[in-house]
């Protein structure tokens, strides 16, 4: 008897990989050959946002669309060895925790939200490109709402939740799906707030207190 099946080697070889291609630090990497720490600029982030803001659109566009490359590469990677139905959930979010937590980055990435069009893809191929069309049209139209790219990724879900439903795809592929996409909200929310308290927390400490100015003005005045 086996102690390991073809199968369970070619989920860990799958998860592995996967998560690999997700770690894969290519915004970092064209950061640095601008001479811009993405870690330490603008948002603090390794993705095409970042890029965008810190470096230029060019740059951000190839990041977006490689982080998307990489999402999509490990499930397909997946599928060519074989797996399938829930599975691929699993090798999908690999994919998308290598991005968040790259181990060429020292644990370090970005949101993970071009990884998960990439993965979203993968899962559904024959409708997945419609949640992308449909977070392109949102952000178009609403690029001026806040967070707007995070609203985009309830859009591009209703779009799959939609055409899941009409094409009758894997229900269960579809309900992982939009835990993947709970779990790259909450992670990007998170980060946000975190990012925002530590921002608070250094500018409280270079704006001198109220107190500070009052026995400032006094000594100035005796």
């Amino acid at each position: 008897m086996d102690i390991v099946t073809n199968e369970q080697l070619s989920v860990a070889i799958a998860m592995i990989t996967g998560y690999l291609l997700g770690a894969i630090p290519v915004a970092e990497r064209i950061g640095r050959r601008k001479g811009v720490d993405l870690f330490q600029s603008g948002t603090g982030l390794a993705g095409a946002s970042n890029v965008r803001r810190t470096v230029g659109k060019k740059a951000g566009f190839f990041v977006m669309v490689a982080d998307f490359a990489k999402g999509l590469a490990a499930v397909m990677l997946a599928r060519g060895l074989g797996l399938d139905g829930s599975i691929l959930l699993l090798v999908a979010a690999s994919a998308i925790i290598g991005h968040w937590n790259s181990i060429f980055s020292r644990f370090r990435g970005g949101d993970g939200l071009a990884s998960l069009a990439g993965v979203t893809v993968g899962l559904f191929p024959g409708f997945g490109y419609l949640s992308l069309v449909a977070a392109a049209v949102f952000s178009l139209v609403g690029h001026k709402i806040p967070y707007y790219a995070l609203l985009a990724v309830i859009v591009a879900y209703c779009a799959i939740l939609a055409a899941g439903t009409f094409y009758q795809a894997d229900q269960h592929l579809i309900i992982g799906n939009g835990v993947l996409c709970g779990l790259v909200l909450a992670h990007a929310t998170w980060g946000h707030i975190s990012r925002h308290k530590k921002t608070m927390a250094i500018a409280s400490e270079q704006i001198p207190s109220q107190n500070e100015v009052l026995q400032g003005r006094k000594s100035e005045s005796l």
